[in-house]
């Protein structure tokens, strides 16, 4: 990642005290921060890093701007009230011109199952039921189910399912919505697949629609998140912030300056303050004290509960992660090609998987965004980004020489590019530029602990029943982002982000 200059910013005095401290200025934390500001709360972002924004961030090498995480976006729609960064970002006055893309993702599976997720739902459905035609009726069946929690969803406010008031207000204003979604709470992906299809390979698609976004199979993704994603990209679409997908959190903290809060950067908490066991501040590495009468924090559950507060973690955190554990890292591969590697018609992204059993293997599936088919300003004139991601975990990269790491960053680079030399025949010859990131680049840049991108099952659960909501057993204490509900994903982050600050606010009387 690019030392990024940040111009000249005022650092809040320590001795004032804010409504709400945030620690991480991810897109979670973010919209939390936002959301209290637009409200009238005197709220302090304090990010680690140079730049904000964590793994929905970018970093500038030689004329490329990429994305330090995934480039397909949910949540700028126009309509209903699911498209939640658009939302956030109209909060503070904000907006971000977005590409539309026409396709979610071209798979590349196994037994030659090469397929297209259309923009367009019916042409979704007819060609994956062309691909199985035995199970046409199941295949309609069961997206057409994901459409009615889809449908539920769009239908209300999305805030805080810890906040009475609002329950009730939008039971009142929509009970068959409300009741829909109750239906759905315990339940996962594979529980309603298995009901309309039978088809084996056609149930591992299903566990790779989840995969991708969810990193785990059907059975343990919560079939809440899937209705989400699996119909508001036929809905609202993928849709590409020009500039960049760092271009979103650039605008979120440009609305919380506007609104009379502030960020600082280069502030690393080392410690949450707790006084008769609630938290009333935080402590950075530096020595500095901020005070506030709530803090939030952005980092993921064990970061915050293992390392940042001063006690032990209490129990039940500890029962939490005795139900989740850690996703792994990414092993990411940015590479800059010449343009006429990609023929017209290439599609934005791809993901490549050759071998069933090795869905959720260190480096099985892989996962490609081209960022500059759809923002070509990305890259320079007459070339294309490439970024490839695979599961990867901090375990393979522990304990190495820094030439022994540098040789097994180009070694894992090298088996990259040949299995993608399938898709994109010629890749080799048209690299110009490379970088490899590890979980140790990840843990180091983001702050999360072993690089993790969040929290996965460790076995089935009942659907979002376990996932925790924004506040804590620590009083003050919230916490937002992919540890809480309902989950990973940048709109579902975002959805947090609405949750706790709706949460915060009432609990600090500025609603």
């Amino acid at each position: 990642m690019t030392e990024t200059v940040q111009p000249a910013q005022q650092t809040p005095h320590p001795t004032t005290e804010y409504d709400a401290i945030i620690i991480g200025s991810g897109i979670g934390g973010l919209v939390t921060a936002t959301q209290l500001a637009a409200k009238g709360a005197k709220v302090l972002v304090l990010e680690r890093y140079l730049i904000p924004g964590g793994s929905a961030g970018y970093f500038e090498r030689e004329g490329y701007r990429f994305d330090v995480g995934a480039s397909m976006i949910f949540g700028f729609g126009t309509e209903g009230t699911t498209n939640l960064l658009t939302r956030a970002l109209d909060a503070v006055d904000m907006q971000i011109d977005t590409i539309p893309d026409s396709c979610q993702i071209h798979y590349h599976l196994p037994q030659n199952l090469d397929l297209k997720v259309h923009r367009d739902y019916e042409q979704f459905i007819q060609e994956l039921s062309q691909k199985f035609p035995h199970e046409k009726t199941g295949i309609r069946k069961f997206y057409d189910e994901c459409w009615t929690v889809f449908n539920c969803l769009n239908s209300m406010e999305l805030l805080s399912l810890e906040e009475p008031r609002y329950l009730l207000r939008v039971f009142f204003e929509h009970p068959l919505s409300c009741l829909g979604l109750v239906k759905y709470l315990p339940l996962n992906v594979g529980d309603i697949a298995r009901r309309y299809i039978q088809d084996p390979e056609l149930l591992k698609f299903i566990d790779m629609e989840c995969y991708c976004w969810s990193v785990v199979p059907a059975e343990k993704t919560p079939m809440i998140n899937a209705g989400m994603v699996f119909s508001d990209r036929h809905y609202g679409g993928i849709n590409y912030p020009r500039g960049g997908v760092g271009q979103i959190a650039q605008k979120l903290v440009e609305g919380l300056e506007r609104y009379g809060s502030a960020i600082q950067y280069k502030a690393r908490v080392k410690e949450i303050i707790t006084e008769k066991g609630k938290a009333v501040g935080v402590r950075l590495a530096n020595g500095t004290e901020y005070r506030a009468k709530r803090v939030i924090s952005n980092a993921t559950h064990w970061d915050t509960f293992d390392k940042l507060l001063p006690t032990a973690t209490p129990k039940k955190e500890q029962r939490w992660e005795q139900r989740y554990e850690k996703s792994p890292s990414f092993l990411s591969l940015h590479l800059g090609v010449k343009a006429d590697l990609l023929p017209v018609g290439t599609e934005c992204h791809h993901i490549l998987l050759e071998d069933w059993e090795k869905m959720e293997d260190p480096e099985g599936t892989i996962f490609v965004s081209i960022p500059t088919l759809l923002d070509p300003n990305l890259a320079p004139e007459g070339h294309h980004i490439i970024h490839t991601f695979t599961p990867s975990w901090m375990s393979d990269w522990q304990g190495l020489s820094s030439q022994a790491y540098q040789d097994k960053k180009n070694a894992a680079a090298q088996r990259l590019i040949t299995r993608l030399e399938g898709v994109f025949p010629g890749l080799q010859e048209a690299v110009v530029y490379q970088e490899v990131g590890t979980a140790r680049t990840h843990r180091r840049f983001l702050g999360r602990e072993d690089g993790t991108y969040g929290p996965i099952p460790q076995r089935k659960l009942w659907g979002l029943l376990g996932m925790p909501f924004n506040r804590t057993s620590v009083p003050g204490l919230y916490c937002v982002g992919d540890s809480t509900f309902p989950g990973q994903g940048l709109n579902a982050v975002a959805f947090s982000g609405f949750a706790c600050a709706h949460r915060v606010a009432v609990d600090l009387g500025v609603s």
